[in-house]
């Protein structure tokens, strides 16, 4: 486990910060928190992955946008676009803070708003294929075919937003 210059193990370090989770809608979105929102995005899925994709595709207008902070800094993000169909996408967690729970938070978190408006409704996702496994202990299936989105593997994954995992 990594170590800060004290000694304290990062699992330890991140005990001690305060975490916070915010639903924001578009609108509700600061001109610096939404540059905050695309330049995280762009630092984990096109530079760190290596995946010059079209980020900007028209879907977080109407989407809720979910930010996770660590003592007020963004660590990890995801957005709830309900139109056409309900769709978590672009989940992403701070890559110094990957395997301590954030992103399972990211996920119960927008589940539990998908089935507080959406509760008649399927939810879907597009899963890096590694992470597909991860999905699956929320109650994901895969429902497509491996296929590559610009040099990442992917799979369709949906739920009843209804059921239990």
């Amino acid at each position: 486990m990594p170590h800060d210059r004290l000694g304290i193990e990062q699992d330890e370090l991140v005990a001690m910060l305060e975490i916070t989770t915010e639903w924001q809608r578009f609108e509700e979105l600061s001109r610096d928190a939404l540059y905050e929102i695309l330049r995280f995005r762009q630092s984990i899925f096109v530079v760190e992955q290596s995946s010059p994709y079209p980020d900007l595709d028209n879907l977080d207008q109407d989407a809720c946008h979910l930010l996770l902070r660590l003592d007020g800094e963004l660590a990890g993000y995801l957005r709830l676009a309900p139109a056409p169909i309900v769709r978590i996408g672009r989940v992403a967690v701070a890559s110094h803070l990957r395997g301590q729970g954030f992103g399972r938070k990211l996920v119960e978190e927008a589940l539990r708003l998908a089935r507080e408006r959406y509760a008649d409704r399927e939810v879907t996702l597009a899963a890096q294929i590694h992470l597909a496994p991860f999905y699956e202990a929320f109650g994901f299936v895969a429902n497509s075919d491996p296929y590559d989105e610009f040099g990442v593997g992917h799979v369709e994954m949906s739920r009843d937003v209804a059921r239990p995992r």
